[in-house]
This record gives structure tokens, sequence and C-alpha cells, in this order.
């Protein structure tokens, strides 16, 4: 015999309330031990800075010991892998930029981790742009300059990248202006300033960590940055879309990357974490020096944001020529 409808309805109600209390319970008592945060660069690296600052600010907030660990290669793809196989608990967290972990489902034929269906966002972090820039003693004072002289000298013209980031931003605003210039990988954007510095570059396409700091040294000068809107860290700093590309938005940001199977009531509690902390002056002014904006996003909208980004880099991969592995 089969159960009575009414049961049936009455064993799902009562399921889905067992269900609510066991996640209630959880936000009530998580977190209860050490949280790990995992970065998929070396220590040192500017990615680590951040992924340390953080974890200790949450430190200090959960009460409870945090530890980083750096599981660095394959362009991040270890450190995902990291994140994704493990439990989904909130106690292990991708530390990276929702970005840069967008854009790896097209770094290889066949990427090790679908990110849109494994991994989902816990909490946002900082905003942040890669910049274009020229030499201290180049001629070029705007982006419409370097256009018109990139346009000019045609494939005699060369240009220096490192970070995968910084290689989308040269090469979507090189097909943009459709102009020959032929590319220079190093591997670091400090090698290419100094390359740059020697009149070899007509321009490079830096992160905004080394950009700053060279900036305000007055060793470059910076033409644009790829955020949608200026930056509050640097407010003097013209957007590519203030430069003469309408809807142009390619916007580094950082966030928690959480398992995607990570109950809701343990997100929430990251989230609230994250918009206490970045409401701290001290967490303002560490992103602010290295040329980034402390930012908060909902946890819900910053999902949404991310699943669009995985669509957005499929084309800016594409414009790039970036091959897959």
């Amino acid at each position: 015999m089969g159960l009575h409808k009414t049961t049936v309805v009455k064993f799902l109600a009562g399921a889905a309330f067992a269900a609510a209390l066991a996640s209630a319970a959880q936000a009530q008592t998580y977190p209860t031990q050490a949280i790990r945060f995992v970065t998929g660069f070396p220590p040192g690296s500017g990615a680590d800075v951040v992924t340390r600052f953080i974890a200790e600010q949450v430190k200090q907030l959960a009460k409870v010991n945090t530890i980083v660990e750096n599981r660095v290669g394959a362009a991040g793809n270890i450190a995902q892998q990291t994140v994704a196989r493990s439990k989904p608990d909130g106690y292990t967290i991708l530390m990276s930029t929702a970005t840069a972990t967008a854009s790896s489902m097209y770094l290889y034929k066949q990427p090790p981790v679908d990110v849109g269906k494994e991994l989902r966002i816990g909490a946002t972090i900082n905003r942040q742009g890669f910049m274009i820039v020229v030499d201290k003693n180049s001629p070029h004072k705007t982006l419409a300059d370097l256009t018109a002289a990139l346009k000019a000298k045609g494939d005699k013209a060369s240009y220096g990248v490192a970070a995968p980031s910084g290689i989308v931003l040269a090469e979507v605003y090189r097909a943009l202006i459709g102009a020959p210039a032929v590319q220079v990988r190093f591997r670091t954007a400090s090698d290419s300033l100094k390359e740059m510095a020697s009149g070899a570059l007509e321009f490079a396409s830096i992160d905004p960590q080394v950009g700053l700091s060279q900036s305000r040294a007055g060793n470059i000068r910076i033409l644009g940055v790829s955020t949608g809107e200026r930056l509050k860290a640097m407010p003097d700093v013209p957007t590519m879309k203030e430069g003469g590309f309408k809807d142009f938005d390619q916007t580094g940001w950082w966030a928690m990357i959480i398992p995607a199977a990570t109950p809701d009531s343990v997100v929430e509690v990251m989230d609230g974490w994250m918009k206490t902390i970045l409401a701290k002056p001290e967490t303002v002014k560490f992103f602010a020096d290295a040329g980034a904006d402390a930012w908060y996003l909902p946890a819900r909208d910053a999902q949404k944001r991310f699943l669009q980004e995985i669509i957005n880099w499929s084309e800016y991969m594409r414009m790039a020529n970036i091959p897959r592995q």
C-alpha cells in the first residue's frame, strides 16, 4: 500500500523543517575549529599578503585559528581543486579573484574544475583593475595619444605583459584599436617596466600593486585602468571607458570562494564577517595602499555576478587569442 497523500505531505514538511533546524544550528555553531585559507600564489606575493591580512581579520572576529595554505601551480587550478574537493562546511576557503577563477575555465581544453558548478562565492573582499601604463619619459599623455602611436607604428611597436589579466587587458585593447603591435611576455610586471624604461616597449599592462607604487614613485604614467568606474584608491586615474572604449569593464574582484554545496547559513556568516571587516578604516587603508577598493556586495548578488563573469571571460579570452592547453 502507498502512503496516504496527507501522510506524504506531513512527511515532506517535517523533513523540510528538520533541514531548516539543522541549517540554523550549523549557523549558530560555525565556526568551531580552525579555518583554512587556500591561495594559489607563493608566500610573499601580493595575493599571499591579501590572504594573510583577511585570515588575521577573520581570526579576530570569529575567535578561531586561521591557517594560510599556499597551493601553487597550474595557474591557480591546484588551489581551486583543493577547495572544490574539500568538505563543504566552511572550513576550507579559496582566496582569489573571482575573475581569475572564472577565466580558468578557458585555460585548459578540459578544465579540472567546473567553477560555475563546483564553487560559489562566500563573500566579496575588494575590487581592482589592471592598468595600461607608459614610461615617465613617454610622449603619450592619454590613451588617445598611445592609440595613435600604435596605429602609426604598426608591427614595429611592442608592449609588455605578465599576468593573465594583464595579457587579456592588453590584447582586448589592441584588438579594439586594430593595431598589429607585438606582444612581449615577462615573468613579472617589474621586468616589463625595466624594458619599457629602455625604450624597447611602447606600453605595458600591469597589476595595480606594482602600477600604483611605480606611479607614486614617478617612474610611470597610468593612462587607463580596466575597471568600469574610477577607483576610490586612485580617483585621478581615468578608466578605459573614459579613454573612449564604451562599455569597457574588466573589474577584478577578490572573494572568499567555497564549495558549491556549502550551506546558505554558513555563507551568511562569512558574508557578515566581511561586511564588518570591510567597514574598518584599517581595511580600507590596506587595500587603498595597494590600488584597490574595499568592496562589499551581498553574497547572493556576488554569486550572480560570478556566473556572469564566467560568460564574459569566454569572450575576453577569445579576443585575447589565448590558446587552451
